[in-house]
C-alpha cells in the first residue's frame, strides 16, 4: 500500500487553495518588498543576475509572491524564495519541457548570517506543500554550481536531479507526482524522491514512539497552530524550521532501520499520536561527539545534554518530517482498540493491521 491523500482531500485543496502557513516565514506579495531592494542582502542577486532589479520589480508588478525570513518585523529579509507555478514549461537549453502544471523557484537566497537555522529547509517544506496544494507535478530552480554549492546539495538531499543547462546555470527538478508511483525503489529512496508519498507495504515495520510535550514543542512547532513558532529567544528555535529532525533515547529497541514508518505518540498533555515520519539513518552510540555530528541543529538537546545522554549507550534516530495527522488518535482509542496495551513510554512496534487502522482514525 502507498499512502496518499484522500480524494476527498485533494478536491477539497484544489477548490480552495491557500497560502502556505509554517512558522518563521510569511507569504507575501512581491511589491511589499521594493522599498528594501536597494538593501545589501540583493547585492549578490544583482551580481549574479543582470537586470535583477528591473526583473523583480516587473515580478512585483505582475503580482508575483515570495517566501521571506527576517529576523526583525521592520528589516529587510534576511532570506527569499519568490515563487511562481507555470505551465508545459521548457526548462533548459535542450528544450525539455514540464507537462502541466510545474512550480518554479525562481530566487532562492539564505543570508550568510541565519545559515545554520535550516531556513533552506523551511523553504523546501513550504514549497512541497505549495505545490501539493496546487497540484503541481513538479518543483524546477536554477542554480550556478560555482556560487551555489551549498543549495545544490541541499536541493540532491531532497531529491532533485539535475535535468540540463539554462544558459549557464544547472536545472535541477524534482518530481511531485499527484499520485503515488508503484516503483522498486527503497523505502527511503521513495520517499526522498516522491515526498509526500511513503512507502507504508506490509514489509516495513512501523513504529509508536513516545515523545514529551515540551519536546515535541520544539520539533512541531506548527502542530497546535499552523504558523506559529517558539520564541526568537529560544535556543532551539531553528529545529522546527527542518524537515530532517533527530529524536535521541535509550529505549531498548534496537530494530529502526531506514525506512521505517514512526508514529510519534505525544505524552502528558495529549496522550495522543500527532505526527508521521519515515527514519532516514539509526544507530546506537556512547561517543558525544559522533551524536552532536548526526544530530547537529536538528535536535532538541543542548551539547551539555548530549553528553550527559552519551554516559551510556544512546539510540539516535534521524527522520524526514511527513506530515502531521489531521486528527489525533488518543490514548483510550489506541487501547480501546487493543492498538496497544499499557503505557507508551518506549519506543514500541505495531502490526500492518493496526497501522491502517490508526491512519483511517486519523483522517487518512
Amino acid at each position: 500500500m502507498y499512502f496518499i491523500q484522500s480524494a476527498e482531500d485533494w478536491l477539497r485543496r484544489l477548490h480552495d487553495p491557500a497560502q502556505v502557513v509554517l512558522p518563521n516565514i510569511q507569504d507575501v506579495e512581491l511589491h511589499t518588498l521594493t522599498a528594501t531592494l536597494s538593501d545589501p542582502f540583493f547585492d549578490s542577486l544583482r551580481e549574479a543576475y543582470n537586470g535583477f532589479d528591473a526583473w523583480f520589480r516587473a515580478k512585483a508588478q505582475q503580482g508575483r509572491r515570495a517566501w521571506i525570513y527576517k529576523t526583525q518585523d521592520i528589516a529587510p529579509p534576511s532570506a527569499i524564495c519568490i515563487y511562481d507555478v507555470q505551465h508545459d514549461e521548457r526548462i533548459n537549453d535542450h528544450g525539455n519541457t514540464l507537462p502541466g502544471a510545474a512550480l518554479k523557484l525562481c530566487t532562492f537566497k539564505v543570508g550568510e548570517a541565519v545559515r545554520g537555522r535550516k531556513i533552506g529547509e523551511l523553504f523546501l517544506r513550504a514549497a512541497f506543500r505549495y505545490a501539493t496544494d496546487q497540484r503541481c507535478e513538479h518543483i524546477f530552480i536554477h542554480a550556478d554550481s560555482t556560487r551555489h554549492a551549498h543549495l545544490i546539495a541541499l536541493l540532491e538531499d531532497f531529491g532533485f536531479a539535475e535535468s540540463g543547462l539554462y544558459r549557464d546555470n544547472q536545472v535541477f527538478v524534482k518530481r511531485h507526482p499527484i499520485n503515488p508511483p508503484a516503483v522498486d525503489v527503497s523505502p527511503f529512496d521513495y520517499v526522498k524522491w516522491f515526498y509526500p508519498h511513503y512507502r507504508s507495504t506490509i514489509d516495513i515495520v512501523k513504529f509508536i514512539v513516545p515523545i514529551k510535550p515540551q519536546y515535541h514543542r520544539i520539533l512541531f512547532p506548527d502542530y497546535e497552530n499552523p504558523g506559529s513558532a517558539l520564541p526568537a529567544s529560544h535556543p532551539r528555535t531553528h529545529v522546527g524550521n527542518a524537515m530532517k529532525l533527530a529524536y535521541l533515547c535509550h529505549a531498548p529497541t534496537n530494530r529502526l532501520r531506514r525506512g521505517d514508518v514512526v508514529l510519534f505518540y505525544r505524552t502528558g498533555d495529549l496522550k495522543a499520536i500527532t505526527t508521521l515520519g519515515v527514519v532516514e539513518h539509526f544507530e546506537v552510540s556512547e561517543s558525544a561527539t559522533d551524536i552532536a555530528r548526526l544530530v547537529s541543529r536538528r535536535t532538541v538537546y543542548s551539547q551539555p545534554e548530549i553528553v550527559d545522554m552519551a554516559e551510556r549507550p544512546t539510540k539516535v534516530m534521524l527522520f524526514r518530517l511527513i506530515e502531521h495527522l489531521p486528527n489525533r488518535v488518543s490514548y483510550e482509542w489506541l487501547s480501546q482498540n487493543r492498538v496497544v496495551r499499557g503505557y507508551i513510554q518506549s519506543i514500541r512496534t505495531i502490526n500492518d493491521e493496526s497501522f491502517s487502522r490508526i491512519l483511517r482514525a486519523a483522517g487518512r
